[in-house]
């Protein structure tokens, strides 16, 4: 009973201090599409890239650099994209990067026109491409600036976790529709054409909706002195900070798995006779766990601020279930154990996302959120091409597959896959043992907040004697 009234006066004493403003969720919301219809943007062509090649007349290799374009755009502009939302504020990248995603969109259109007339220019699809990949990092990096400014303590993990999941539903909704749509080459242009639609409307949005980068007044201690340190001061800060060089280097390994996990699934599995079908229907059930488990998660750290205990639990269990895939991945005619293997990766492995996120402001504060966060994005997209590359070259021709789905050119994945298990438990292992740091955000505003109940105390009226105050019914 005494720790429950605790804990309802210690919430009492920063309802008394900080506000928070409904319009938070619109913000939120905003946010959330931006990021959704980028990644249905990069996801385009993926599902449909046979189709994709024949209408725009190019080959598989083109159209791959048409989802790749996004990572290598995003290493280079990821440096400006933290200085700008730590300088110029959360408004002006936001509503930048609504319009770099609507332009894109548009210039795909133009290269891909709806009448049979004219002819559909490859390098106009991928200058709109390049323009949604430049919108990236604008929307990607805002998640944890965003929940700081406008969100309480007990509430900043859950929209951290709400804006960084809605990217992953992008892809699945990409991954769903485009095959809905695109039956033959020729219906191409209506894909480009509905995809084109929402960005508008999103920029529309965001441009008239978006009015301040923080609201009237804080709804925390450190949402006042958000961004404060700056940006090549916090960068050698951050560059001090064995703590979070870990998780830059741990978690960034983490990315660069997932993002093999998602590349390469349709290879891998082919091998042993699983078809396309089930290939994407374990890409779907990894984003719909995921995405549920960041949910989870996400809420009960909100309330109980074990940033380190379930960051560290989830990184050992997704090794885990990423060791056990890279098993049962090689193992034809078990697809159930397959696709279990894949829901629990996603379950555990996406969840790590926002919570670490989080816990790299917690390890780092005074630096902004967006450069203590942008960092770890980087360091995943680095480690994530490096992956790919190394994962590639360890593949060796197979003369005898008999159950292959793959088609003409036939891969091992065994010492591939065996690799990419390896990696994933020596990074975890690594955090797991290495990581410890104090929770500097959440010291600085619980000293905050006793300042002002001491600075409140002292300017208070004195009291009136006990016996003369009156009840009132």
């Amino acid at each position: 009973m005494g720790e429950d009234d605790d804990d309802d006066g210690e919430q009492q004493r920063k309802v008394l201090h900080f506000k928070v403003y409904q319009r938070r969720w619109f913000v939120l919301l905003l946010l959330c599409l931006l990021n959704c219809s980028n990644a249905t943007l990069w996801i385009t062509f993926a599902p449909v890239a046979n189709q994709s090649a024949q209408y725009l007349s190019v080959s598989l290799d083109q159209i791959n650099y048409l989802s790749l374009v996004f990572m290598v755009v995003a290493i280079p502009l990821s440096f400006g994209t933290s200085l700008m939302l730590d300088t110029l504020g959360l408004r002006v990248t936001l509503i930048s990067g609504a319009w770099l995603n609507m332009l894109g969109a548009v210039i795909r259109l133009l290269g891909a026109p709806l009448t049979d007339a004219m002819k559909a220019h490859y390098w106009v699809v991928m200058l709109g491409q390049t323009l949604c990949a430049m919108a990236q990092p604008l929307m990607v990096f805002a998640p944890t600036k965003l929940a700081a400014l406008w969100f309480p303590d007990h509430q900043r993990a859950t929209a951290n976790t709400i804006a960084s999941m809605a990217n992953p539903l992008g892809i699945l909704l990409g991954n769903v529709v485009s095959p809905v749509l695109v039956k033959t080459s020729s219906e191409i242009p209506v894909l480009m054409l509905s995809y084109a639609v929402p960005p508008c409307i999103i920029c529309f949005l965001a441009t008239v909706g978006l009015r301040s980068n923080a609201p009237p007044t804080p709804p925390s201690a450190s949402a006042e002195s958000s961004g404060s340190e700056p940006y090549v001061q916090g960068i050698k800060l951050l560059l001090k900070n064995k703590a979070y060089l870990v998780l830059l280097l741990s978690f960034g390994s983490g990315i660069a798995v997932f993002t093999c996990f998602s590349t390469l699934l349709e290879q891998v599995l082919c091998v042993r006779g699983y078809d396309n079908d089930f290939a994407g229907m374990c890409g779907a059930l990894f984003i719909v766990f995921g995405i549920v488990g960041a949910g989870i998660f996400g809420v009960y750290v909100d309330r109980t601020k074990k940033f380190i205990e379930v960051t560290k639990l989830n990184m050992s269990l997704s090794a885990l279930a990423g060791i056990a895939f890279s098993v049962v991945s090689l193992m034809p005619a078990q697809k159930a154990a397959v696709a279990a293997v894949s829901s629990v990766f996603g379950f555990f492995g996406f969840s790590i996302y926002p919570i670490a996120m989080e816990l790299s402001v917690e390890c780092s504060y005074p630096v902004g959120e967006a450069t203590s966060a942008g960092l770890i994005f980087i360091s995943g997209q680095v480690q994530s091409v490096l992956y790919i590359l190394l994962l590639q070259a360890l593949t060796q021709p197979l003369t005898e597959a008999p159950l292959e789905t793959c088609g003409d050119d036939v891969l091992s994945w065994r010492v591939p896959m065996m690799v990419m298990a390896g990696l994933c438990s020596f990074f975890t292992c690594a955090f797991v043992l290495i990581f410890h740091t104090r929770y500097r955000r959440l010291e600085a505003e619980e000293e905050a907040v006793h300042h002002r109940d001491c600075s409140s105390v002292s300017q208070r009226p004195p009291e009136e004697p006990e016996e003369q105050v009156h009840p009132t019914v």
